[in-house]
């Protein structure tokens, strides 16, 4: 079954240049193009499509709103921020607003491809520039504001021990979508583990006391 794939950005040679690529891979499927946020959010609603290729500075609605309402309204959908613009204030915005991915439009083709594919296994993807600048917020920084709220709700979830089924019953999402939130929490926290998630919750206040999760 092919992956569906949104694009959303302002000019036409970018989208054209990237559907008539995307479209040589078989296990791909452009159903639809936006020319700003409001319609990317729009198609999203209509298409339901896997992923969404969304680049951030377009007139009227921006990419990180959009990206934001999709994250609230749809949170099956994968978004990667395909942007010309690297800066840390945007990259860290785009992060709070739920993307899975960060990549620079002088991405490779075939990184590209890998990175919608990956996106759609839950897996964080930034390009090697945005991860440096994502693991120097981290380090700075020993709290949570780089999370989303649905992402400070599961992380807490997470520290009182409960599993990705129990907290997809909690939350009243799907067990696939608490994967994605608890990559993205331990790619933005820069942690390697649940455990060490589940302990980070406890040190900033999150829960009252360790669960038996974090003393296993």
């Amino acid at each position: 079954m092919s992956i569906q794939v949104l694009i959303a950005d302002d000019h036409s040679v970018v989208r054209k240049g990237l559907r008539d690529f995307l479209q040589d891979h078989g296990e791909i499927e452009v159903v639809g193009e936006a020319i700003d946020g409001a319609e990317a959010v729009r198609l999203a609603r209509e298409l339901k499509p896997d992923v969404v290729l969304m680049d951030l500075i377009m007139p009227g609605m921006d990419g990180i709103q959009a990206i934001t309402l999709i994250e609230n309204e749809l949170p099956s959908i994968k978004v990667i921020a395909l942007t010309g613009v690297l800066d840390e204030a945007i990259l860290v915005n785009v992060m709070r607003a739920g993307a899975i991915g960060f990549l620079l439009k002088s991405t490779e083709a075939d990184e590209l491809v890998k990175a919608i594919k990956a996106a759609m296994a839950g897996q964080i993807q930034l390009s090697p520039e945005a991860n440096a600048i994502l693991v120097r917020q981290v380090r700075a920084s020993e709290n949570h504001e780089l999370l989303t709220e649905r992402e400070n709700d599961v992380l807490a979830l997470l520290a009182q021990g409960r599993s990705n089924k129990e907290i997809a019953r909690a939350l009243n999402i799907g067990e696939g979508t608490v994967k994605t939130h608890v990559s993205k929490i331990l790619v933005k926290l820069g942690l390697p583990s649940r455990t060490q998630a589940a302990l980070y919750a406890v040190k900033n206040g999150l829960v009252s006391t360790p669960s038996k999760f974090v003393a296993s």
